[in-house]
């Protein structure tokens, strides 16, 4: 009998992979290449766009080649970092510039001149007007690099957050699509009218030429031919939306939390927008002639960013598996901020330094290593804290992503929420989530609702709760002050 599969790609912040789910929903294959980014210089972060294009397409060939003989393939589904933007030209295929990543700070400087207020972005777009999303990074390649602005001289010029620009080239230039969450990102997408805005295009002095057509997430996006295969490309979705529902929380209210290199924290408002200050209000997914569902997002910049710049410049782990017996071995409590790429929801705020703060003459690595740990967890519960005020009661979080793993995480986590915390046994939640949508497309239902390994539940009173909160809105607010007016004298040589 003829064995279907569904195909995803999942393009992540420090790999490309490739996955062929069986009409069960189990994965069968996989095959996944490291992709580089560099740090040029201090709050920049850059790829090389064809070394992303060829990690993703040697991981599909590679997967496509160990399909048993005779195979078929449905649909094919595109998960991808979001505010990571590509600009290449369009009669030869070849990136301009380097491919800014959502974590590259640079173009804070063009922000400042959008003559928009955070109020006026953040009503059509969701999001709030950070060089995290992409208007800004695109306004600075057109400015600082030649051949960009030649190319949108000469009107060659396409622009695209990555998901977009590998479909054009797996079609080779035949598509140039992307879906509602993607193009959200890029901060010139209106969320309530599902098209690109004329008013943010003006202000940051852009064409919509330049950009995709748009499609719905789960739709028909077209075929691709690529290893002998025919495919329907049927899905195309933002990592962390993709997350959400290939962590079977895609019904209203439920809660989610991907600890990635960022870590988010997702709450399904199905077709309500909700606002609370600080949070954002994402697309969760739209479905072919039907409205879109929303949930509140927030983001931690900085999640297993943070604990690699320890492992790497610090030496002071090697693999993360030891990061959770190194927190059992902690004494002392530290508070740190990891603020690397800046501070996400609910501050917005690119210019604090990462700190640490209770040092000791008993302080070791055991108690640097914990500090990331539990700032981390602190930064989901302000957002936490923030959304629970606006009237959502939410009592269970259903957790997923690498950093899931540490149990000390995911404890802290449920202690400074007051929140269970469910560990889910399927980790790869993004690749689920968009072999969920893609199979939807056509027709096929997946099972998408993984089981649980472990329970995380509050083990610490109301009391020392609200202390240990209180502490840490204290820390924050002292060294969001402190690096603002360390900035101002230009003492310390951070750019």
């Amino acid at each position: 009998m003829k064995e279907e599969f569904i195909i995803v790609l999942d393009q992540g912040s420090s790999s490309s992979r490739a996955l062929a789910f069986g009409l069960d929903g189990r994965i069968r294959f996989k095959a996944q290449k490291k992709v580089a980014l560099s740090y040029p210089r201090t709050g920049c972060a850059e790829y090389d766009g064809l070394e992303l294009l060829k990690s993703q397409s040697e991981s599909l060939a590679e997967v496509l080649a160990r399909l048993p003989d005779g195979s078929g393939v449905k649909a094919l589904g595109i998960a991808a970092q979001r505010s990571t933007v590509v600009l290449w030209d369009k009669e030869t295929g070849v990136p301009l510039c380097p491919v800014l990543s959502w974590q590259d700070g640079r173009a804070q400087a063009e922000l400042a001149r959008v003559p928009l207020s955070n109020t006026a972005i953040h009503d059509a777009t969701g999001l709030y007007k950070t060089p995290y999303y992409s208007a800004s990074k695109i306004r600075w390649c057109l400015d600082n690099f030649t051949e960009v602005r030649k190319a949108a001289e000469d009107e060659k010029l396409l622009i695209s957050p990555v998901a977009g620009f590998l479909l054009w080239h797996l079609s080779k230039g035949r598509i140039f699509a992307l879906d509602p969450t993607q193009a959200q990102r890029t901060l010139l997408f209106n969320i309530k009218k599902l098209k690109w805005d004329a008013r943010l295009l003006n202000a940051f002095g852009l064409s919509s030429d330049m950009l995709p057509e748009i499609l719905p997430t789960i739709g028909d996006f077209g075929k691709i031919k690529t290893g002998g295969f025919e495919i329907p490309v049927r899905a195309m979705i933002g990592d962390q939306q993709a997350a959400l529902l290939g962590m079977g929380a895609g019904d209203e209210n439920a809660a989610a939390l991907n600890y990635g290199t960022g870590a988010f924290l997702l709450i399904n408002t199905g077709p309500r927008l909700i606002k609370v200050r600080g949070i954002l209000n994402s697309i969760g997914w739209q479905a072919a002639g039907k409205a879109p569902c929303y949930f509140l997002e927030s983001t931690v910049n900085s999640a297993a960013t943070a604990l690699e710049w320890l492992k790497i410049k610090f030496g002071i782990f090697n693999e993360l598996s030891e990061v959770d017996g190194m927190c059992r071995l902690s004494r002392n409590r530290l508070f740190c901020l990891p603020a690397i790429g800046g501070i996400g929801s609910p501050y917005w705020d690119f210019s604090t330094f990462t700190t640490f703060a209770g040092f000791s003459p008993h302080t070791d690595k055991h108690d640097i290593v914990r500090g990331v740990v539990e700032g981390i967890a602190y930064m989901v519960g302000d957002a936490f804290e923030l959304i629970k005020k606006r009237g959502f009661n939410i009592t269970e979080i259903r957790a997923s992503g690498g950093l899931s793993n540490i149990d000390w995480l995911l404890q802290f986590q449920a202690d400074i929420t007051g929140a269970k915390v469910l560990r889910l046994e399927e980790t790869e939640a993004t690749a689920a989530g968009a072999a969920v949508s893609a199979a939807r497309a056509a027709g096929i239902e997946l099972p998408a609702r993984p089981g649980i390994t472990k329970e995380f539940v509050p083990s610490i009173s109301e009391e020392e709760r609200a202390n240990l909160i209180k502490g840490w809105r204290i820390f924050v607010k002292d060294i969001r002050r402190a690096s603002a007016d360390l900035r101002k004298l230009k003492i310390l040589p951070h750019s």
